[in-house]
């Protein structure tokens, strides 16, 4: 699975793949202690789920990125108006499709109904690498109360404060209830999921808060709050069933656990796999996980023949032999996965990281910039993008996707060393230049604060 660029960033959710998982979730990358997991099979099954949803409630499903954070406790939030974060933990707590799309349900009503937008009033756009570093960066402190996380520190700011900006006041979370079930209802989602999830929580308002999991700590939970989602639930259940959705959350939460769990684990449980193409998506995996490569190919073909248009299980196919070192295979399925899904940034990552590995240097270069044009938060596009230009000799626009990747990062010390470099070696004026002031500019704003 490319279970890939992983942001990092404090205490966040307990994050740190496992040295085993390395190779599979395609070598994690920091910023500042949240962890993220990005993959573009899981990310196409989010985005699967949510559209429905988002569209429900007046948002853009192409504007409302899903994101996976690597963490096994039970949370998930929004911190700006373009971002959906989950938690790996719950993500595989849950069972149904239907539960799942009621966690984004609660979360885009959030930011649907105006939460968020007012707590934003001054923070940094999150539309250039330093800004969704610092935005990261805050999540972190926020959901931590960790007063040295990220952010926090930069930012000057208490944690208490900066969990306040976080947190949802009961009202807000009853605005969100109201909404969340009527999204669910006009997209055709039976809203019974609502009450499914909540009930995961119900209890844990009498522990102590050091025993809570985050999602108490943002969305407080009370018995008249609860009484109140079941009364908005009763009458309205459908018992339906979209096929669709539920396969992409079978998928999902199938590739993911894949990854999480042992791959004995995933081995003896793979029969109970919804589909067959996600069985043997899941062995190939954890075959994969244990340098079988014969079994792993052999399971990943058996997939791809029962889904022949499916570009995410060829990407995994790609990973598999890239990992293998098998770099000239891992180009040719690469760049079938690549055919079939052209705008998709990280399986055009993939394929630029194959083409590195190759020795095709200056194919990688157009690819990875391709990448990066659709999807400039992913570090490990930043890092390979990197290498490339400093093949190519291009050196002032090494240091900038350098100081870039640093400042995603939040590590904007790093990043202004990179960002000073590469203003002093590209033309002044130039779009390149102006990305490398900005770095800079962003750095001296969280210093001066």
């Amino acid at each position: 699975m490319n279970l890939p660029p992983i942001l990092r960033l404090p205490r966040l959710l307990g994050l740190a793949l496992a040295l085993t998982l390395a190779v599979a979730l395609a070598a994690p990358v920091r910023a500042a202690g949240l962890t993220l997991l990005r993959d573009a099979d899981i990310e196409y099954g989010l985005r699967q789920l949510a559209a429905p949803i988002l569209s429900a409630a007046g948002l853009s499903p192409s504007q409302v990125q899903m994101i996976l954070i690597d963490d096994s406790s039970l949370n998930a939030f929004v911190a700006d108006t373009q971002h959906i974060f989950i938690h790996s933990g719950l993500l595989m707590k849950l069972d149904s499709a239907a539960q799942l799309q009621a966690v984004i349900a609660h979360e885009a009503a959030h930011i649907a109904n105006g939460h968020i937008a007012r707590r934003l009033g001054n923070a940094r756009s999150a539309k250039t690498a330093a800004g969704l570093g610092l935005l990261l960066g805050a999540a972190a402190a926020a959901v931590s109360g960790d007063p040295q996380a990220g952010f926090g520190v930069a930012m000057g700011a208490q944690s208490s404060a900066m969990r306040l900006f976080f947190s949802h006041t009961r009202a807000e979370e009853s605005s969100a209830d109201i909404a969340s079930v009527r999204y669910m209802l006009r997209a055709g989602i039976d809203p019974k999921g609502a009450v499914e999830v909540q009930d995961l929580f119900r209890g844990q308002e009498a522990l102590a808060v050091s025993r809570q999991d985050p999602y108490m700590l943002t969305h407080p939970l009370s018995r008249d709050r609860y009484r109140a989602l079941n009364g908005l639930v009763a009458g309205h259940e459908t018992g339906r069933v979209d096929p669709n959705a539920q396969y992409w959350f079978d998928r999902v939460k199938g590739k993911l656990t894949a990854f999480k769990r042992a791959p004995s684990w995933t081995l003896r449980r793979s029969k109970e796999s919804a589909t067959q193409d996600i069985r043997l998506m899941r062995e190939a995996a954890a075959w994969h996980r244990q340098s079988n490569l014969k079994k792993a190919l052999a399971a990943i073909d058996g997939a791809i023949a029962l889904r022949q248009n499916d570009p995410y299980l060829r990407e995994l196919k790609g990973q598999i032999l890239l990992e293998s070192r098998q770099f000239g295979a891992a180009v040719q399925v690469y760049g079938a996965a690549a055919r079939m899904a052209p705008n998709d940034a990280l399986i055009l990552g993939g394929l630029g990281r194959a083409m590195l590995a190759n020795g095709q240097f200056g194919e990688a270069l157009q690819v990875l910039e391709r990448a990066r044009s659709r999807d400039f938060s992913d570090p490990r596009i930043l890092r390979d993008l990197a290498v490339a230009y400093a093949r190519a000799k291009q050196n002032g626009m090494a240091s900038l996707v350098t100081a870039e990747r640093y400042a995603l990062g939040g590590r904007l010390e790093d990043a202004a060393l990179h960002a000073t470099r590469a203003s002093g070696l590209l033309p002044r004026g130039s779009g390149p230049w102006q990305r490398a002031e900005d770095i800079l500019i962003a750095a001296k704003s969280a210093k001066r604060r």
